[in-house]
């Protein structure tokens, strides 16, 4: 069986190469990747093509014939590729369209000419915007606040109106907000950098009040649901599910205090009270996704999991996660590098 995984060599795809390769040894995986961050890992395991990518492909979502060849290829096509941020889309606001839009509308479209058993789209719980106290569920509406929300949906909503989905299952997944340890670590997702932060400086500073609420998922368990999702039997052919553990909805604050608690109760805490309260605030309901997923294939790692897993696999790079020297772990910041050095230019392009 061949999964065509785009982004692979982003924060997610090294860990799900791994997780795929461990329940299905024989599979082949072809990896679909333009490099922006090629030089970001702490592990040197995501540089290489083995033992968990059979086929490393550099190459840009943008460009569709290319693509066209490892799309025939596939028996599942797992879509990571992104402009993965909000401060990603509102620097780069159009190519955030095409790539996180356009581009995927495409490859879902050529999915099903090819009869792929499984197109899995990456989405995201911050659709919902500004939520409410109840929780979120995927039949209520969105309201994506963001650039980077806006093109979620908008696939989202692409994917719905296409005719005949023919042989292909279709599932988008409403991920939580990312955390947890994977080799090409990302440090500007809030449960992480909060733990890079207190290793290195031995505090934490909030920059909101603290109030918001978001779900959160470690890495692992996204690679499980993407896992599930590729070869699920239940559900409807086009599914919109939200991914992530009712368990998990937290405020800010809370997960500032846990980290604290965690690791060292002599940290301090900065929280900034004072400032304007953050509209991109939900609570979500992962109801459904637990009705429709096996219990294997659900979250399983607590947030002291998570948190201890990155302190045991940080703690030897401390001194690489100051404030001003961690842009290899800001996605932004490398393509702004990358763009300042004139490797790629205003469109992204190398």
């Amino acid at each position: 069986m061949n999964y065509l995984i785009t982004g692979n060599l982003g924060y997610i795809g090294p860990v799900l190469c791994k997780f795929i390769k461990f329940h299905n040894p024989n599979a082949k995986i072809i990896g679909y990747d333009n490099g922006y961050f090629l030089n970001c890992p702490i592990a040197a395991e995501v540089l290489s093509e083995k033992p968990y990518i059979d086929v490393q492909v550099y190459g840009d979502v943008r460009d569709k014939n290319k693509l066209l060849k490892y799309i025939a290829e596939a028996d599942f096509i797992i879509h990571l590729a992104a402009i993965s941020n909000d401060p990603m889309g509102s620097e780069f606001e159009m190519v955030t369209k095409k790539i996180n839009q356009e581009s995927s509308l495409f490859i879902a479209k050529e999915a099903i000419k090819s009869k792929t058993n499984s197109f899995i789209f990456a989405s995201s719980c911050s659709v919902y915007g500004a939520g409410s106290d109840t929780p979120r569920v995927e039949e209520d509406l969105v309201n994506p606040l963001t650039i980077y929300a806006k093109s979620k949906i908008g696939t989202e909503n692409n994917l719905l109106r296409i005719d005949d989905y023919g042989e292909t299952k279709i599932t988008c997944l409403r991920f939580a907000t990312a955390c947890g340890y994977s080799p090409n670590l990302r440090l500007d997702l809030v449960l992480n950098d909060f733990v890079a932060t207190a290793l290195n400086s031995s505090e934490i500073e909030i920059l909101s009040d603290g109030s918001p609420w978001r779900p959160l998922i470690d890495v692992e368990d996204m690679a499980r649901a993407i896992y599930w999702s590729c070869h699920r039997s239940s559900g409807e052919q086009m599914e919109i599910l939200n991914i992530g553990s009712s368990s998990w909805n937290y405020q800010i604050k809370e997960l500032a205090y846990a980290v604290k608690n965690i690791l060292d109760k002599n940290i301090e805490l900065k929280i900034n009270h004072n400032a304007p309260s953050d509209k991109r605030s939900y609570k979500v309901c992962f109801d459904k996704f637990h009705r429709l997923a096996p219990e294997q294939f659900t979250p399983k790692i607590t947030l002291q999991e998570s948190v201890s897993r990155m302190i045991k696999a940080l703690k030897p790079f401390s001194s690489r996660l100051a404030r001003g020297e961690r842009d290899h772990f800001i996605r932004l910041n490398i393509l702004k590098s990358l763009n300042k050095n004139k490797l790629i230019d205003d469109n992204l392009d190398w």
